[in-house]
């Protein structure tokens, strides 16, 4: 039987009660010093490539070398997690990073960095990356009860959100004062370094994890047979299926316009330009943050109410989105931004809940390996896709991802299937909050 450290009270408030839960505040300070040290890096480390050869190119590879290897390793990634136990290969992956990390934090500040260094460095970061992030979301329903997963994914992503807005300025503070010199971006990975130890730290301390029995409930299959095994569930059950296809549709036609329309937007169209586009992102982040601290803090509602809500982010996101072109002010837009990312941070955490109670614990990794590349395996196709229908017509790429985002819509909602999947969504909030009655 899996232990769970157990709390002599239980409190009103579901945040404040899974904190005062030892292996998860563990986890809650070692993932947020973590993601808060990647963001130094995620700074340095370009700036290093422009630094070593002032070639765009070479910045190309780098982020090449890192992002795809991130792509490519998450269903291995997911694998070897339900293979050894979430916590187990956060561990490995951390220990990996740290090594490399602290490796190129030497080379930079002792002056003896060279160009194919790095590029073996992002190949690394990437594939360790790949590996980690399964186990990255698979590792909370480990450490609490299914009553309070919601509130506990709600914590993480928060937290995540909030060090990804913070940290880059912070590092890109820390490397500027240094005038960009090797002595910033080395001190910068050093800080990252520091915190894949700090993490590493915190995951060896957490008690109570079985490790032997999660990984042995895994039936011995090679990698490539057990993933084979994930995706025959998947797809094999009405609800998850649907959700795959409708996540990765709406990411598809959202991300790429967002991410390349935005910009496109503030420079061409708004008079405050660059500091417009800062404040257009961050008025999204602040949105999502929003919707993260909602979906944790508020109880689930009924199937029916489910059923509106999700077809009705569903089709504000293509009304949003579709809307971005008109002729309007910066703050209108703003204001828009903020509530497309509510709903998008709202719906998010009900998703990730939902999958992580309706799935079978030793299969989890895998799932969740296939919930992120349906979330981002598409991004590079609609970014480019994008970049090339912007540069025709921007009011044509805003108009056109808002008509196909509500057509999707309009297709999901007349799916049996849709059905099933709000029905699932109500009823597992339903089970859970039973069990949470004394």
């Amino acid at each position: 039987m899996k232990i769970k450290t157990m709390i002599p009270a239980r409190t009103s408030n579901p945040m404040r009660r899974i904190l005062s839960i030892r292996n998860f505040r563990l986890l809650f300070a070692g993932t947020s010093l973590s993601v808060l040290g990647d963001q130094f890096a995620l700074i340095a480390t370009p700036w290093l490539a422009l630094a070593l050869t002032g070639d765009a190119l070479t910045l190309g590879i780098v982020l090449a070398l890192e992002g795809l290897p991130r792509a490519a390793f998450l269903l291995v990634g997911g694998a070897v997690t339900d293979r050894l136990s979430p916590r187990r290969m956060m561990v490995i992956a951390d220990g990996a990073r740290l090594a490399m990390v602290m490796t190129m934090a030497i080379a930079v500040l002792t002056g003896s960095i060279d160009p194919w260094m790095l590029y073996a460095f992002s190949l690394g970061l990437g594939i360790a990356a790949g590996m980690a992030l399964p186990a990255e979301r698979s590792i909370v329903p480990t450490l609490l009860s299914k009553t309070d997963l919601q509130a506990g994914n709600a914590l993480i992503m928060g937290m995540m959100h909030i060090a990804g807005f913070v940290g880059p300025s912070l590092a890109g503070i820390m490397i500027g004062t240094s005038g960009g010199t090797a002595s910033g971006v080395g001190t910068a990975l050093v800080i990252d370094a520091a915190s894949f130890a700090a993490s590493l730290l915190c995951l060896i301390l957490i008690r109570g994890q079985n490790d032997a029995r999660l990984s042995t409930k895994a039936p011995r299959e090679s990698v490539l047979d057990s993933i084979h095994t994930a995706w025959r569930h998947v797809w094999r059950d009405p609800a998850l299926r649907l959700m795959f296809l409708l996540l990765a549709a709406i990411n598809f036609l959202m991300i790429g316009p967002l991410l390349v329309g935005i910009p496109l937007l503030a420079s061409t169209r708004l008079p405050e330009g660059v500091v417009a586009y800062g404040m257009l992102m961050s008025a999204f982040s602040g949105g999502n943050l929003m919707g993260f601290v909602a979906a944790g803090a508020l109880p689930w509602p009924g199937a029916l109410v489910i059923r509106i809500m999700v077809i009705g982010l569903l089709a504000g996101f293509g009304i949003v989105v579709g809307c971005l072109g008109l002729p309007t002010s910066t703050l209108t837009l703003m204001a828009l931004l903020f509530v497309l990312g509510a709903g998008n941070g709202y719906l998010a955490i009900l998703l990730v809940t939902w999958l992580q109670t309706r799935t079978p614990e030793h299969m989890l990794g895998r799932v969740m390996s296939f919930l992120l590349l349906a979330n981002t395996g598409l991004i590079p196709a609609s970014q480019a896709l994008s970049g090339a229908i912007g540069q025709w017509n921007l009011d044509a790429l805003f108009a056109g991802a808002g008509v196909l985002s509500l057509a999707v819509t309009l297709w999901a909602a007349t799916r049996q299937h849709f059905t099933l999947f709000t029905t699932s969504l109500a009823a597992n909030a339903a089970h859970n909050l039973k069990k949470e009655r004394p």
